[in-house]
């Protein structure tokens, strides 16, 4: 079962590249979006992290970062990353695999990979929006931009 609204977000600390690793905590006092999914290079998955890379500057607005995350290794998402040109970092959920999308209630037993799915964490590390897509669609980030919106309803 994915995790939902109000959960507060296990922690993680993976391989964002060969040599530098990335914690839950490293986003203290931001949002973060965390952004799993099934396979770098497969088309649907470059479409999605593409779309993000290029929504940055408004997830920043909200004072938010992202991470995709997926059972690749940190080899595999530094070359999927410059090729690309992604500015924002890929984590290696690679071993124990799937160790971090198990917690978040998102890994694909059948596919030994990461479903599809999105979580939008607040500053305190709690999750205020998660949504599991189907493997074959981009999700988008309309869900991700209303979580962000509804955020800042609630602070005011």
């Amino acid at each position: 079962m994915i995790l939902e609204k109000n959960t507060p977000a296990p922690d993680f600390d993976l391989h964002a590249t060969p040599d530098q690793r990335l914690k839950l905590s490293d986003f203290k006092g931001k949002r973060l979006i965390l952004a799993f999914y099934p396979a770098d290079w497969s088309p649907v998955c470059s479409d999605q992290m593409a779309l993000y890379n290029s929504t940055l500057d408004v997830f920043h607005k909200y004072n938010a970062e992202i991470v995709g995350i997926s059972v690749d290794s940190k080899w595999c998402h530094m070359a999927f990353g410059q090729d690309r040109k992604f500015h924002f970092p890929l984590l290696a959920d690679f071993e124990p695999k799937g160790a971090v999308s198990r917690k978040y209630g998102v890994y694909d037993e059948e596919n030994g990979e990461a479903h599809r799915a999105l979580f939008v964490i607040d500053e305190k590390g709690v999750i205020q929006w998660s949504y599991l897509s189907p493997d074959g669609i981009n999700p988008g980030a309309d869900g991700i931009l209303d979580a962000l919106e509804e955020m800042d309803k609630q602070k005011k």
